[in-house]
């Protein structure tokens, strides 16, 4: 593949540890926006076409392959392991044989620095020319802990000092190592069998191959290059991707009542006009259509909701399918399996599972729908359960179009209930009902005179005692 004419690969740096995350899971596999950490870096070398791109994993190296191969099946990815972690130059030799034939220019990205966008890495590829190396560098309010970038008097990088080998003068040095570097392959793998661990750390430094070239820099906005080490730092990461996420979906007409507390992970399709209210969750491989209206405080996961939609506060909804002009909520739990059709209506505190919700069909409050297939413009009453499981396993319910469920009924699943049926309120329904009948269970009512009295003997009241 190229960029700009010129062939591209790039290696991710992604064997550490972390151990300022204290976590039993490997640093670049913490998410943001529903993505790993690593996904970020990784993503922006495959915009510019980088081929093969090559991830260099140690700490959970089998856990971190597999999770960032599901994030790109049939990416040209591939993957080095680090077993020894001696330093980040020693990282990019383990890289060596993934690229082994490979001509042009290696971009090197952490993968931790999970802001770095795509345009900034195509400002680096443009600017190295000939020089043998090119890396980003940006000014730091606080620049201690980086290495300082030491530029000759053309303006060209000299050298790159670590601040533990930094004198005070070098300490100064605002102008610091962004950590992100583009060589030319031959150069760099040239260059890093000639670096030593003659350092304050004891490791090869990826930064002395600067020193045995040209190298320029690029500056780039501090925050864009600033890695994750902690959880503050990814928590502050995960708030920087999704206000530029929210920031292109406005551009793209959804409205948000409030952008700062609306989390839509990375990938979500959200279609024009649709209005997302203030603590909406959208996670996962969930799409929206156009004209959606989804309310306050919503969690929607791995979904798909059609045009025209209304999804009403507090839903929850997982693997479920909402039909166009559909209506859900308040307060309703959509589980995996459950399909609305179009214009279906599920109201408040009403709970679907495996249930399929035919054309304008209403299942308004207070219900339980598992396992069932209900036809279109069918009514189900407030109070229905579908009793699907009977200890063992679980059974379908059906109803048909037309049907009509009274309030405060069970249904003992496997059974049908007929095309423009009723079933009379409270009623246990254990056989099939035919088409057009009406099912009831309850027996006639009885009214027993003076019952209270005699169970107990009757308490004066305040009026009694008056007297």
């Amino acid at each position: 593949m190229s960029q700009g004419g010129q062939n591209l690969a790039a290696v991710v740096l992604a064997a550490g540890k972390g151990t300022r995350m204290k976590s039993d899971l490997a640093k670049v596999l913490h998410e943001v926006c529903g993505r790993p950490i690593a996904f970020f870096p990784i993503r922006a070398a495959l915009a510019l076409d980088a081929s093969p791109v090559v991830a260099v994993v140690g700490h959970q190296a089998q856990a971190v392959e597999q999770g960032l191969s599901r994030q790109f099946p049939g990416a040209p990815l591939r993957f080095a392991v680090q077993a020894e972690q001696l330093g980040t130059g020693h990282a990019v030799l383990c890289a060596e044989e993934a690229l082994r034939g490979f001509e042009g220019n290696v971009l090197i990205l952490a993968a931790d620095v999970p802001l770095v966008r795509a345009e900034t890495l195509r400002k680096l590829v443009a600017a190295k020319g000939d020089a043998d190396v090119a890396l980003l560098a940006c000014r730091a309010r606080n620049p201690k802990g980086y290495g300082r970038i030491v530029r000759k008097q053309n303006g060209e990088v000299a050298r790159i000092v670590e601040e533990k080998d930094a004198s005070e003068a070098e300490r100064r040095i605002d102008e610091v190592n962004a950590s992100i570097y583009l060589a030319d392959a031959r150069f760099l793998f040239k260059a890093l069998h000639g670096v030593g661990r003659g350092n304050a750390q004891g490791e090869y430094y990826l930064t002395d191959i600067v020193e045995k070239g040209r190298a320029v820099a690029v500056e780039a906005e501090e925050a864009e290059v600033s890695g994750v080490n902690d959880r503050a730092q990814l928590a502050w990461s995960a708030a920087q991707l999704r206000e530029r996420r929210n920031a292109q979906l406005m551009k793209d007409g959804v409205s948000f009542h409030d952008p700062a507390v609306t989390y839509v992970d990375e990938g979500i399709e959200v279609g024009a006009d649709t209005v997302l209210e203030p603590m909406v969750s959208l996670r996962g491989k969930t799409r929206v259509g156009r004209g959606v209206r989804i309310g306050q405080g919503c969690v929607i996961v791995d979904s798909e909701i059609e045009d025209g939609a209304q999804i009403l506060p507090y839903t929850h909804m997982n693997e479920a399918r909402i039909g166009p002009g559909a209506t859900v909520g308040p307060f309703a739990r959509l589980r995996p399996g459950a399909q609305l059709a179009e214009q279906a209506h599920v109201g408040n505190f009403v709970e679907l599972k495996k249930t399929v919700l035919g054309k304008g069909s209403k299942a308004n409050h207070l219900t339980y729908l598992g396992d069932a297939i209900i036809g279109e413009g069918c009514n189900i009453g407030a109070g229905t359960i579908t009793c699907n499981y009977d200890g063992k396993n679980k059974h379908q319910t059906t109803i048909e179009d037309g049907a009509f469920i009274g309030s405060d009924t069970q249904l003992v699943a496997p059974v049908t209930v007929g095309k423009d049926a009723y079933v009379g309120t409270g009623a246990t329904v254990r056989e099939d009902v035919p088409a057009g009948a009406l099912a009831v269970s309850a027996g006639k009512q009885r009214n027993i005179e003076g019952w209270v009295a005699k169970k107990a003997p009757r308490k004066a009241s305040k009026t009694d005692q008056e007297k």
